[in-house]
């Protein structure tokens, strides 16, 4: 079984709640690698860096990889119908009678801040499942070293005049 990836890098928890906070409240939802790099953590130059933990994260984030962009699932529920410009939500009827260009001011609704608790609450304890299974893996390494302590032991004796 493959190692989890909030196991991965020691930053790898705050680094997943910083995304949901700040992908669940920014105006829109979804943008290129670098935009959420510069918005999480202040340089879009970590974008590749960004990239991997969108792509290690599918239980949080989706890539539109065909444009390079990536989003939060659940945010993704949501029907196009938020006016980022106005900060908030229009109707169907009206959204079909803007432009084109008016239609790319217009994103998909930000989570509340219970669904970013949520959120960050599965996170965490996805996080603490994986440190939990880590250490059960771990079980039989005690009994092992106490066996070969019993083994090693015998022989000593066993070689003693």
């Amino acid at each position: 079984m493959p190692k989890s990836p909030y196991l991965n890098e020691p930053t790898r928890l705050p680094e997943v709640l910083s995304a949901i906070q700040v992908m669940g409240t920014y105006k829109f939802y979804k943008l290129d690698f670098a935009g959420w790099a510069d918005r999480i953590s202040g340089d879009a130059k970590q974008a590749d860096h960004w990239k991997g933990v969108f792509e290690e994260h599918p239980e949080f984030f989706r890539l539109d990889a065909g444009r390079g962009k990536a989003s939060l699932v659940w945010r993704r529920t949501y029907q196009k119908l938020y006016d980022v410009d106005k900060e908030e939500k229009i109707t169907r009827e009206r959204f079909h009678q803007l432009t084109v260009e008016e239609k790319t001011r217009i994103s998909r609704n930000p989570l509340t801040n219970e669904d970013i608790s949520t959120l960050i609450t599965a996170a965490i304890q996805l996080h603490s499942r994986a440190l939990e299974h880590q250490q059960d893996k771990r079980w039989w390494i005690s009994g092992v070293v106490g066996l070969l302590g019993v083994i090693v032991g015998a022989a000593i004796q066993a070689l003693a005049p």
